[in-house]
């Protein structure tokens, strides 16, 4: 429909964009990186928390399994667990800082508490993490076999418009399908290995040696995947389109 007289601009004009402009943008941004390697370093630095972040995860399980170790009193372990999560917040609060990772280990907490006291035993309360790990391994098996890397979700929601109007907008490049299944299978490597440790602890109740292996292949655990993962990203040279040259 045409502009209206005396330059009024017709109902509809202020969505002339078309849906797939952020798609479009987002391949012409393509276009800055020579290799899918590249593009995946720009995009995972964000999603990244720092040792801070690591530490303030950490902090209430270290709490939860020295209380425990001490007492024996399932509750008292989670009242430590919960007021270590509480002064974290607090202290990120009066920064002014970002408090997600605390929010994060405040919601593990709650939920940890609420399968230890339903059950009354201090064991369960490591076995929503063990059952996420094993979710997040099938998850990433199922989406690797089938070509729908979750890893390649990341360049998506990176860029919010094209994901907007068209989630799968990634899977057009190859090698960014490529590199982020090669990604995923070290996340699948840790996922294993923390599952076998773990699971034969949490069957035989130890409870200390659930919380030192718990800490063990939280943060440490995962920055030695992301490391393996770092390797990847710096040594590969995979073009974003195979026709492309790097």
């Amino acid at each position: 429909m045409a502009e209206a007289d005396g330059g009024a601009t017709v109902p509809g004009a202020a969505e002339s964009r078309e849906p797939g402009d952020g798609v479009a943008r987002s391949e012409a941004d393509l276009r800055r990186y020579d290799t899918v390697e590249e593009l995946l370093r720009d995009k995972l630095s964000e999603a990244i928390g720092g040792w801070r972040g690591a530490a303030e995860s950490a902090v209430p399980v270290v709490a939860f399994t020295v209380a425990w170790a001490r007492t024996q009193d399932l509750r008292t372990a989670l009242v430590v667990a919960g007021a270590c999560v509480v002064l974290l917040l607090v202290l990120r609060l009066l920064q002014r800082q970002d408090p997600r990772f605390i929010v994060y280990a405040a919601v593990g907490v709650g939920i940890s508490a609420f399968f230890a006291l339903r059950s009354g035993k201090a064991e369960d309360a490591f076995l929503p993490g063990m059952l996420q790990n094993a979710g997040l391994l099938v998850l990433l098996v199922v989406t690797n076999l089938t070509r729908w890397p979750l890893f390649g979700f990341i360049v998506g929601v990176a860029e919010p418009e094209a994901f907007a109007a068209d989630p799968t907008w990634w899977r057009r490049h190859p090698g960014i399908v490529t590199v982020a299944a090669r990604l995923a299978w070290v996340l699948v490597a840790l996922n294993v290995v923390r599952l076998a440790i773990m699971v034969p602890l949490y069957l035989a109740e130890q409870v200390a040696a659930l919380g030192v292996a718990k800490i063990v292949l939280g943060w440490p655990a995962y920055l030695l995947a992301v490391t393996a993962m770092g390797a990847i990203l710096v040594r590969g040279r995979t073009p974003i389109d195979p026709g492309r040259v790097a």
